[in-house]
């Protein structure tokens, strides 16, 4: 009896979804294709440790277009698409991913991906980068430079440059206007709102919730609840910040107080410990507990256990239930770790291919200027950020206006007067 090909079938099914994203990633698609022609990474090895989706896949295969060779570790194992990483295989990529590891085989992975030698390397979170200068310092006089592509990670690596630390130039994609504003901004609040849905079934109007963290997520997060008819609550520790939620009509008060009164709890901050013991003590029955942020220790995941005298694991798919001493349940999604991709599927497509085509633009033009760069965070250089954004209005069919050169003129003349 001849045994089916289960792998193949998971690498066609993985195939399809890339198929599918790559509809919505039009930039992305005629950057790789100009990679194609130019071969502006020829010769070299990059290693990435990225969420395995769909619209990394496309990302990985402009650069692959570009000539890279690329090792792929998760930056998160509950986001990982098996059938994705499948099918990444099936493209000569080498992905050390599985949906769900523990720790341990988390960092395995990494190091198999930097296995490769890397001569670029690709994070979301700093986790590739930290190892390499902690565990992997053999491999730092190989490294020509970086892209950093979240929030959480751009902190731990103005840190490190900080103390000088950081070997190797890193680009902050993740601070690019195009990034900002509509992955972090538009892509998190929607597929954050998705993932809380989808693992409760909660109706979000005429509910508290309650966002810590007024950044570009947090605003997004913020903006998306609101238009679903929930009362929305802020939580920030920046004056500027709390003063913009403020005046934007949201109700800003610290979680202390935030937490007797909220519904649908979202942490947005890049920080730790922002829900913990004190917070979880005074919520309501029923209250849900969602992460947005890059890393799961935004929860005080250990003192909901410790507090908790019974755990339903999976009363829904990625929801488990703590019953407390005195009988209130409390609701944790995808244990604390980023509601988004774990209880959803991420950013739609169309937003990521903006943030992607930023990050192909950024691979090239380090690849390009690396032997300029001293070790440090670089900003995108604008002109790259402004290509993407005309590229994705021309996608779209949506044409602006240009500068008149009287107008050109005026900008650039201090002797113009009233």
């Amino acid at each position: 009896m001849i045994q089916p090909d289960i792998t193949a079938d998971i690498a066609e099914a993985g195939e399809r979804r890339i198929e599918w994203a790559a509809r919505s990633m039009p930039v992305l698609q005629a950057i790789g294709a100009g990679f194609g022609a130019d071969r502006p990474l020829d010769g070299m090895r990059i290693a990435a440790c990225m969420h395995v989706t769909a619209e990394t896949a496309v990302l990985l295969g402009a650069l692959q277009q570009g000539g890279a060779r690329i090792a792929l570790a998760a930056s998160n194992p509950l986001s990982t698409q098996d059938d994705v990483a499948e099918a990444l295989r099936t493209y000569g990529i080498a992905v050390h991913a599985r949906a769900g590891v523990d720790k341990a085989t988390y960092y395995r992975h990494i190091h198999q991906a930097l296995d490769i030698a890397p001569h670029v390397v690709l994070d979301d979170g700093c986790d590739l980068v930290n190892t390499l200068h902690t565990e992997r310092v053999e491999l730092l006089d190989g490294v020509i430079g970086g892209c950093e592509a979240t929030t959480t990670g751009i902190i731990r690596l103005r840190q490190m440059a900080s103390e000088n630390a950081l070997r190797f130039p890193m680009v902050a994609v993740n601070d690019t206007r195009t990034k900002r504003m509509f992955d972090n901004r538009y892509g998190t609040g929607q597929s954050t709102l998705d993932g809380i849905m989808r693992a409760t079934n909660v109706l979000l109007a005429g509910r508290t919730v309650v966002v810590a963290g007024f950044g570009f997520c947090g605003r997004g997060v913020a903006e998306r609840a609101k238009g679903l008819g929930a009362r929305v609550v802020v939580t920030e520790i920046d004056p500027v910040k709390a003063l913009d939620a403020a005046l934007q009509g949201y109700d800003v008060r610290p979680m202390s107080l935030a937490a007797e009164t909220g519904d649908v709890f979202v942490t947005v901050t890049g920080n730790r410990d922002v829900i913990r013991a004190e917070h979880l003590a005074v919520m309501k029955d029923g209250a849900i507990l969602a992460n947005a942020g890059h890393f799961d220790v935004e929860i005080d995941v250990r003192a909901l256990e410790e507090m908790a005298r019974e755990v339903r694991f999976g009363i829904r798919p990625n929801t488990d239930e703590y019953v407390l001493e005195d009988g209130r349940r409390l609701l944790l999604l995808a244990e604390g770790r980023l509601v988004n991709l774990t209880a959803a599927e991420g950013h739609p497509a169309a937003v990521m291919d903006m943030s992607f085509s930023a990050q192909a633009l950024a691979v090239a033009w380090l690849v390009r200027e690396s032997a300029q760069m001293d070790p440090g965070v670089y900003d995108v250089p604008a002109d790259i950020d402004a290509e993407v954004a005309r590229l994705k209005l021309a996608a779209a069919g949506i044409s602006i206006d240009a500068l008149t050169g009287d107008q050109e003129e005026y900008l650039h003349s201090w002797r113009i007067g009233s």
